[in-house]
Parts: C-alpha cells; structure tokens; sequence
C-alpha cells in the first residue's frame, strides 16, 4: 500500500511512517518546511513539500495521486491561533479529502480529538480547535470515501505499549502518541474500520484485540 501522510514530520506520522515502511509499505510524507525533507527521506518514503493551508486542491492532489490511502495527521500545533484552527485543522483536513476524492484514493484516515463530538462554544482557542475537529469531522464522514475517524484523549510521548483501549463512544483518557500511531497502522488494513469513529486511549488490551473487540 502507498499511504499519503500528512503532517508527515509530526510524532504520530513519523511514527506511523515507520511501521508502515517495515511491513512492506511506501509513504509520500507531506510536509510544510522544506527543511525537514531530508532528515524524512529514507528507501520507501518520498517527502513531498505541500503547505495545505496554502496549496490549492489541484496541488494537493498532484501530491496524493497514485496512494491507496490518505491520513490526515497534520494540525496547527501548540500555542497556535484560533485562526490557524480553522486554517489547519479544518480547511487543511477537507482540502486533503477533496484532493483524494480528486486523485481517486480510496481510503481515508483522519487524527482527530475527544471532544469533536460535542464541541463547546466561545471564542477560546481550545473550542475553537474542537469546532474546527468537528467540521472536518463531519466533512469526512459525509464523503463517499472508505473513511475512519480516530478520536484519542490527551497525547504523551510515553513509549508505546502496544496495548489500549478502543471504543466507539466518547471516552477520555491519556494515550501515548507511539500507541495512536500503531491503532492508526492497523486501521489502514482493515476494512471492519470503514465508516467507523473511533476513541482510543491508553489500556491494557493489545491493539489487536482491542479492534476486534469493537469493530463489527
């Protein structure tokens, strides 16, 4: 499978990356900043300089054409603007899901976070973040695309465990981003996920089990 990352340089798509290259798959890693492409090339994954916030939908699409699969793992970032929320996380996602519906990719992956689905009102950087999460939210759920939602409760950079707990209601928690990473590889591959929004966080369940536990 060729999977399109983007936010490529983030901890979650970096990890991602690598379990997806040692089981045999290749990633076009989207970046911002050229100078991260260097550090990010290796055998099977190609950098590729696309800035969504500024990229227009048939830019985004040359950059995705030819994956299987998508995964929107990019955002604005800490300490960002409410602006930026609305730029990044929500335009950034649905220009990513138009430019695969574009390109003819099949299969979509989006990070989003706890709270998407109830977002709170104000002016707050962080509702604003959660409205953002919603929109694309409901973007992808609305297209014709084999898509899956991943909701995860506050990231650590604890090391992975390979185990957690998954559920398809709102539930909050911690998760190391490692572990989101490997939810996310296992994902990709199963077709249970499709039309699926998931929430995960950190358990005692392995990965495995705990998709089949609650995937149909």
């Amino acid at each position: 499978m060729r999977v399109a990352i983007a936010g490529a340089h983030g901890k979650i798509a970096r990890r991602l990356t690598e379990l997806l290259v040692a089981g045999g798959d290749s990633v076009v890693a989207l970046i911002r900043n050229p100078d991260q492409a260097d550090e990010l090339r290796a055998p099977d994954v190609d950098p590729v300089v696309c800035d969504l916030e500024h990229a227009t939908v048939e830019e985004v699409t040359e950059a995705v054409g030819g994956a299987d699969a998508a995964v929107f793992a990019a955002g604005a970032g800490p300490g960002s603007s409410a602006e930026r929320k609305l730029t990044m996380d929500r335009d950034g996602a649905i220009k990513l899901l138009d430019a695969g519906i574009a390109a003819g990719v099949p299969r979509f992956v989006i990070v989003s976070s706890i709270g998407a689905e109830s977002p709170p009102d104000g002016d707050e950087v962080f509702s604003v973040y959660l409205r953002a999460k919603a929109a694309a939210d409901a973007a992808v759920a609305g297209s014709d695309r084999d898509w899956t939602i991943v909701r995860p409760g506050a990231l650590t950079d604890d090391p992975g465990s390979g185990r957690a707990r998954i559920d398809s209601a709102p539930f909050r928690g911690r998760v190391a981003r490692d572990d989101v990473a490997a939810v996310l590889a296992a994902l990709l591959f199963d077709p249970r996920a499709t039309g699926q929004t998931l929430y995960v966080n950190g358990g005692d369940t392995p990965i495995a089990e705990a998709l089949d536990a609650v995937l149909p």
